[in-house]
């Protein structure tokens, strides 16, 4: 099955108007997620249908990578699912929940946890321990790409920065401080923007 061929999760965008939608980070994902996770609140539908319909907001862990108050930075490749972010650099790990985890999505918020563990697992190799907190929701109505998606910002904070890409599409791997995210800031896809704004809140 091709990327746009996939039947993906998402939510109306008229439930995110109904929670409370927002521009930039919300700090209160207990307030959205069970909503979201309850079944007959979202639904999976094809994603070349949900790229072009803002009536729809697709679900997308992004996760970032930090060791002490370093995170895992990259550039996108050629070969990345969303061909509008390609040769942007990313603090965020992440991609679209598809059918094929339906099962999951009737369940709890530690399932969820397990299904975006495995995706990050399967772009990148943690080498390391590490702690997976949820810390925000994420929305950016300024860009196509934004107004129809919907960011669950996740940290998975590592004993040690000990990582190894698995995906082709993930190039310039390495660890940077803040002061280097700020320098690289306009280069950045603008949820890491956006993260790279609140870096201290979203790493506490």
């Amino acid at each position: 099955m091709t990327p746009a061929d996939e039947n993906i999760l998402v939510v109306g965008r008229s439930l995110f108007d109904q929670l409370g939608s927002f521009q930039g980070l919300n700090f209160e994902p207990g307030k959205y997620l069970p909503a979201i996770l309850l079944r007959g609140n979202h639904l999976f539908v094809p994603r070349s249908k949900a790229e072009n319909d803002p009536n729809y907001k697709q679900i997308i862990p992004y996760v970032m990578l930090a060791f002490e108050d370093n995170v895992l930075y990259y550039i996108r490749g050629k070969r990345a699912g969303e061909q509008r972010l390609v040769a942007k650099g990313s603090i965020g790990i992440g991609g679209h929940l598809n059918d094929g985890d339906a099962g999951l999505f009737n369940l709890d918020e530690e399932h969820y946890n397990r299904v975006v563990e495995r995706e990050v697992h399967e772009e990148i190799h943690l080498i390391a321990k590490f702690q997976n907190r949820i810390v925000a929701l994420l929305n950016d109505d300024t860009t196509d790409v934004g107004r129809v998606h919907l960011g669950v910002v996740h940290v998975f904070k590592l004993a040690e920065p000990k990582v190894e890409k698995r995906e082709a599409m993930i190039t310039g791997l390495a660890f940077l401080t803040k002061k280097e995210l700020v320098s690289r800031r306009e280069s950045l896809e603008s949820w890491s923007q956006i993260c790279v704004d609140s870096l201290e809140r979203l790493l506490r």
